[in-house]
């Protein structure tokens, strides 16, 4: 074949033959062409089509996978095997979106030069390559549409799976409790002993309320086209055929509970009304019940007490019996007449009371004056209800008003039903759960206290938020709450849950962890500066951000106060659980670590006052233990001072707050404050102190017997103390004699220690020395005499009176001139003579016998009281 071949010369010639919209540009043609564009947009499209291949091929290999994947037997493979089957699906949906959308970049690539120029027209490669473009994009789009069709019946196929496996293990747990419960039921005669058993029977019977619910929960499955639905319906139907036959047998045992669950709520109204008005009749005040008024008060308190009775009491015994007759085994019978018996007791003390005081209502010729108490005469009823000690004439008066009922109380309450074991174990756990339960909220608190808050103060992404005097302020603020924290979440709680099943063993618990509540001392004592802190900054961002976080209805100040709660709410725990815990193995350990846990409370709040006190030069610290403090009324008398001065200040008291410590007895005048809070709590201004080594003290002071005497340097002050109460007094006198008994026997001991050792004397305060044997003989008997003498002769070891008819004499102690001289003793001195006191032995020459004493000689003499 012979080819015409035609040279030309020029593009001009060319286009001769060629039409310009057939050449490309560099032709001098309007073919928009570009071979590298056509190059990227083939290879583009080729890659395109090669991932739509292998993502069919994939989707369709991972739906063979999942379409013969065995279903599990049980709830966790099966649940396991979702989870991985749905994270797999979520992979291969995310490779699906990123073919679409380079699919749709390539076919947007392609049509490019339309968008941007509506009237450009697309040549035949172009659009061939649109053509392939969208069918590739289709045909993706249909792979998924089917995959996702696919996905969601498997998904509802093992969710369908993960449902019946639940429903086959409930069904396995409830049909074996209903074969428990089925069996227990068919030999069940009890109607329960208490309240709470019968309640924890009750509650047995609910297991037939989740079979039903469980057989709720199979329809659904049923009505929801579940595949197994062969395997649930014979289950359901199974447990439907138990409940029915259940039902009908426990509501003619749940009828006869419920009867004896009123029953027992009567008799444990009756008995706490019972027990109040045993604890009634126990704690009215024997001392205002002389009187005409409080006989009547007394009277009217007792008849608004048996008011209450109609709600209470158990009317009728023949009632009752007849009513709850079905219900009324032997045993329920007697605990019924135990009950019905104390509450007869109970009226018939009250009956008696009554009688007693409409006598004692009547107008009596004669008053009865109480008297002052020895120090230790303290009088415990059965029910540990304090009673003061009174005179003979108010000893027979509470002879006679007490003693029939006390030992009608006793009798009546040793056979109660209240005493019964079993009862008095289930009080016993009420308060350790109450126990355990609190200590468990508490440690949660002081978590969120310091992780919310505590924690937030170093938190640099909060401290925009916090005021410039808040920053470094945190162990101020919060004490050393972190450390109480620690306490109770590591040791104190975990110790606490080791008692849950011998609850009347926990104050062993108590006793061992006693050492370490010493750290609530250390934090009382920062309150106030914390109080301050808060009081200062409460309205801070800072704070209220802390707050929101937390979602807290309460501010911090609320839960700073939590320690101080809480330290005082195991007391109260404590007092339950020993009240029914008398005759059990801890009890001892119980009133132990009661008594430490209530020594804790008043060191702490002795130390809360004496961190108040101002205008102490020296330091507290050095003078030794604090073992009291209190407010009193006090007046002076000093040897030293104008007599006019002297007359004014022996009447006309001042009230002063004294702190005893072991080395010095601190005066001090409280001043409160005009704040709110802790910062209006009192403060303390130091005026003066005594040094306890030479500190003495008089007893009984005429006139009344809430006063005693402290005197200083051989009465060269003396400081008349008036307590207002006489338990008060006895304490404060009782603590005085055992800090000067422990400088005697410590003085004895050294002293006998250096004459062993033959060295120098030991120095006499305020006298020259002069040979060491007889300067310690004169420091011993000074010693000797500031200790007090009680009034009463009886159990003490009493100053060696001289024989009888010889009368009193000045000692033959080796004192020193200025001593011996120093008038304190003369008739002259108004607090020294007969008829200022009753007693003074004191540190100076003379001693003189008390009122009272003169004439005793032996002890056959029995005037206790001068």
């Amino acid at each position: 074949m012979k080819v015409p071949i035609i040279m030309l010369g020029s593009v001009t010639e060319l286009q001769r033959y060629i039409g310009k919209s057939q050449l490309t540009e560099d032709l001098g043609g309007s073919l928009d062409y570009s071979h590298s564009r056509w190059l990227s947009h083939r290879t583009a499209i080729e890659n395109f089509a090669l991932m739509v291949k292998e993502t069919a091929q994939t989707l369709q290999s991972f739906g063979t996978e999942l379409a013969e994947t065995e279903l599990p037997n049980e709830v966790q493979s099966t649940s396991i095997l979702l989870t991985a089957h749905t994270e797999k699906k979520d992979k291969m949906k995310e490779d699906m979106r990123l073919a679409i959308e380079q699919g749709h970049n390539i076919l947007a690539s392609i049509t490019e030069p339309v968008t941007e120029n509506p009237d450009y027209q697309l040549n035949q490669d172009q659009l061939d390559n649109q053509t392939t473009a969208e069918r590739l994009l289709a045909q993706l789009n249909e792979t998924e549409t089917a995959f996702d069709e696919f996905w969601a019946k498997h998904q509802q196929k093992l969710e369908q799976c993960l449902q019946l496996r639940h429903f086959e293990q409930n069904f396995r747990e409830v049909r074996a409790a209903l074969d428990i419960v089925s069996e227990r039921l068919s030999a069940f005669t009890d109607v329960g002993n208490s309240c709470s058993h019968v309640e924890h029977i009750l509650k047995d019977l609910e297991t037939v309320e989740k079979a039903r619910v469980l057989v709720s929960e199979g329809d659904r499955f049923i009505q929801s086209k579940h595949y197994a639905v062969d395997s649930i319906l014979p289950k359901c139907n199974e447990l439907q055929h138990l409940c029915d036959a259940f039902t009908t047998e426990t509501d003619k045992r749940k009828n006869l509970l419920n009867k004896s669950l009123e029953l027992h709520s009567l008799l444990e109204k009756s008995m706490k009304w019972c027990d109040d008005g045993i604890y009634l009749l126990a704690s009215q005040p024997v001392d205002k019940c002389q009187s005409q008024d409080g006989a009547e008060s007394a009277l009217q308190e007792i008849e608004k007490f048996l008011d209450t009775g109609a709600d209470n009491k158990i009317e009728e015994l023949n009632k009752i019996c007849k009513e709850y007759e079905p219900i009324l085994n032997q045993e329920l019978m007697e605990h019924v007449q135990k009950v019905f018996q104390k509450q007869e007791s109970m009226q018939e003390m009250f009956q008696k009371r009554q009688v007693s005081l409409k006598k004692l209502a009547a107008k009596q010729t004669r008053p009865v004056q109480p008297v002052a108490p020895r120090p230790e005469a303290f009088v415990k009823s059965p029910l540990c209800v304090h009673l003061p000690v009174f005179s003979s004439d108010t000893f027979f008066f509470f002879h006679f008003l007490f003693q029939g009922e006390m030992s009608e109380m006793q009798q009546s309450r040793s056979g109660s039903v209240m005493d019964d074991e079993e009862n008095l174990a289930v009080l016993r756990r009420h308060v350790i759960n109450e126990l355990i339960e609190t200590e468990r909220a508490y440690v949660d608190e002081l978590l969120c206290v310091l992780e919310g808050y505590a924690a937030e103060m170093d938190n640099p992404l909060m401290m925009h938020l916090m005021s410039p005097g808040l920053q470094n302020k945190k162990d101020i603020l919060f004490g050393n709450m972190e450390e109480i924290y620690h306490f109770h979440n590591r040791i104190f709680v975990r110790e606490l849950e080791n008692y849950i099943e011998y609850p009347e063993l926990v104050g062993r618990c108590f006793l061992e962890r006693m050492e370490d509540f010493q750290i609530y001392e250390k934090y009382c004592q920062n309150k106030p500066r914390s109080e301050s802190l808060w009081r200062q900054f409460s309205d801070s961002v800072f704070f209220q951000e802390c707050q929101r976080k937390l979602d807290h209805k309460l501010s911090l100040d609320s839960y700073l106060l939590k320690p101080v709660q809480r330290i005082t709410k195991y007391q109260l725990l404590l007092k339950e659980m020993l009240k029914y815990s008398k005759n059990c193995e801890g009890a001892e350990d119980l009133q132990e670590a009661l008594t430490s846990i209530l020594g804790i409370l008043k060191a702490v709040n002795d130390s809360m006052h004496q961190i108040a006190i101002t205008g102490y030069d020296g330091n507290l610290n050095e003078l030794g233990k604090l073992l009291m403090q209190g407010s009193f009324s006090v007046w002076t008398d000093h040897k030293k001072g104008h007599s006019k001065v002297k007359d004014l200040a022996r009447f006309k008291p001042m009230q002063r707050h004294l702190f005893l410590h072991e080395k010095a007895v601190l005066f001090c005048k409280k001043r409160e404050e005009n704040g709110e809070g802790y910062e209006k709590a009192p403060s303390y201004s130091y005026k003066h102190s005594l040094n306890m080594t030479a500190v003495g003290i008089t007893e009984n002071v005429k006139g009344d017997a809430k006063k005693f005497e402290i005197w200083y340097n051989a009465r060269e002050e003396v400081y008349i103390i008036q307590a207002p109460t006489l338990e008060i007094k006895a304490t404060w006198v009782k603590e005085i004699r055992k800090v000067l008994t422990s400088q005697l026997q410590a003085y004895r001991e050294a002293s006998q220690h250096r004459t062993l050792e033959q060295t120098h004397s030991l120095p006499l305060p305020a006298s020259s020395c002069t040979s060491p044997s007889r300067n310690q003989t004169r420091n011993l008997k000074k010693l000797e005499e500031r200790k007090t003498y009680p009034t009463s002769p009886e159990g003490y070891i009493l100053p060696k009176y001289p024989e009888k008819g010889k009368g009193w004499t000045k000692t033959s102690h080796s004192l020193d001139a200025s001593e011996e001289n120093d008038g304190w003793s003369s008739a002259e001195d108004p607090l020294n003579s007969s008829d200022a006191e009753e007693e003074v032995v004191g540190g100076g020459g003379e001693m003189k016998l008390p009122r009272g004493w003169r004439d005793w000689n032996g002890p056959h003499h029995h005037h206790h009281h001068p």
